[in-house]
């Protein structure tokens, strides 16, 4: 008797210590190109499927099902108006509309694709990103930026919700 008893103590006891130091984190990337060429801006977003419908639901109070089988037109309405709410681009001084293009899943991400048209020269590019951060305080977003070849990134997160880039 007292040997099925420190059996299914000890692995609780195991799993209680293991537990105690996991910790989650909390990252979403943006991915952001300047194409002279097409004067255009291209915009990809990478955001956990979990993460992402965590936020809709404290900002909207509706349960959604991004990137499951259930998922419906109003699901993917509210994670326009979302990301449209939450992710502001200001290029050359001035406010600009983000084109949505498509989206898709890989894994346990959501990668969506938006543009900015009618871009014929880059001269400053400021953002202002707050994805997830009402959620999750810790939220880190990076922004990761390509202009025909030259990089830089900022992180932008629940403290710091806006950059210049350029």
């Amino acid at each position: 008797m007292k040997r099925t008893f420190k059996y299914p103590f000890f692995i609780l006891i195991f799993l209680l210590l293991t537990s105690a130091g996991y910790h989650r984190f909390y990252t979403a990337i943006f991915q952001i190109n300047y194409v002279p060429q097409k004067k255009m801006v291209q915009i990809t977003t990478r955001i956990f499927i979990d993460d992402f419908n965590d936020a809709l639901k404290k900002q909207y109070h509706k349960t959604t099902f991004l990137g499951t089988d259930k998922e419906t037109q109003d699901d993917i309405n509210l994670m326009k108006k979302y990301l449209s709410e939450k992710l502001k681009l200001i290029v050359n001084g001035k406010f600009e509309t983000l084109n949505y293009l498509s989206k898709e899943k890989e894994n346990n991400v959501l990668i969506c694709y938006f543009k900015i048209n009618d871009v014929l020269k880059l001269k400053s590019l400021e953002i202002e990103n707050s994805i997830l951060t009402e959620v999750y305080p810790e939220q880190q977003n990076i922004i990761q930026f390509n202009d025909n070849g030259s990089k830089s990134s900022l992180l932008l997160s629940g403290k710091t919700t806006k950059g210049m880039l350029k």
